[in-house]
């Protein structure tokens, strides 16, 4: 699947949105992708996550023990990518600002594929590397729906993206004039 293909689905499901909106990284944009409309849809996000999946098999050589998405944004594309790598899925959650793996165990030297739905900055995926480094999983790779930064972003380990769609995104107080004169909107899921 291309860029153009995921990005018709998003456009198909009315997810690429055009205004003032502040990211879930802090920054600002003239354009949201709202996932969660996307994810609505079993069929759309199923042939998404059926190409993620099939990209990670091509990219990742050994066997994936797990894959972990970050809560929330990662939820729905890590489960639906591990029901075609045919693996488990689990997540991390936060406990008082730090992702934690609260429900479930790992065993050390668990092989895991990190599952987000857009990165932008690449915290969260770094965030949940630190957190399941510290139980002892090796993260062979982490993989996005999309990733808005075109390559750009270093989280740490090799990361697969089904589509690069750079977006233009700026500080708060680097807003082009146009963006400025637009009221800000937050559709993320984390208070900045």
């Amino acid at each position: 699947m291309h860029t153009s293909e995921v990005l018709d689905i998003f456009r198909s499901a009315g997810a690429v949105l055009e205004g003032h909106f502040i990211l879930t990284s802090g920054l600002r944009s003239p354009v949201f992708l709202q996932k969660a409309r996307v994810f609505m849809h079993a069929d759309k996000t199923e042939a998404l996550c059926k190409a993620l999946a099939d990209k990670i098999r091509a990219e990742v050589k050994g066997d994936i023990d797990y894959v972990v998405g970050p809560a929330i944004g990662g939820l729905i594309p890590a489960y639906e990518t591990s029901r075609h790598l045919k693996v488990p899925a689990i997540w991390v959650e936060r406990e008082q600002g730090t992702f934690r793996l609260r429900r479930f165990e790992i065993e050390k030297g668990a092989r895991v594929v990190i599952v987000e739905d857009i990165v932008t900055t690449g915290l969260s995926i770094r965030e949940t590397i630190e957190c399941l480094r510290a139980l002892g999983a090796e993260v062979v790779a982490a993989a996005c729906i999309i990733d808005r930064s075109a390559g750009k972003t270093d989280v740490g380990v090799p990361l697969i993206a089904l589509a690069e769609y750079e977006v233009p995104a700026y500080p708060a107080d680097q807003l082009p004039p146009e963006l400025a004169a637009i009221p800000a909107v937050k559709p993320g899921s984390r208070n900045i």
